[in-house]
């Protein structure tokens, strides 16, 4: 499940990091990061597919997050139980006995 995790992570790091430096033309003197690159990508891209390249952006990071839904379904299917132990854990701590107000605690206003 670990290698699981990081072949996901991965890429979506990788490509979260080569977006937000290439938007702001963060290149660090490596044309791949480059405002110039970023734009050819997502025209290239956006002709092969035929949408417009400005559309794109929005449909990747939907797809990372549809992706992303369906990794951790899946982490919480496997650790199912762990999970619920933990889940009437948490709520039998809470429902357990209430503080009951002492005499001495009570206000003696009127």
């Amino acid at each position: 499940m670990k290698w699981f995790l990081v072949f996901w992570a991965g890429p979506v790091l990788f490509l979260g990091a080569w977006y937000w430096l290439s938007y702001y033309d963060m290149s660090f003197g490596i044309f791949m990061f480059s405002r110039q690159v970023h734009d050819l990508v997502f025209q290239i891209y956006g002709h092969i597919l035929g949408i417009p390249p400005e559309s794109l952006p929005p449909l990747v990071a939907r797809a990372i997050a549809f992706d992303s839904l369906v990794v951790f379904s899946l982490i919480g299917f496997r650790k199912r139980k762990a999970i619920r132990a933990w889940w009437t854990a948490r709520q039998s701590a809470r429902s357990a006995s209430p503080v009951l107000r002492s005499k001495e605690s009570l206000s003696s206003a009127p």
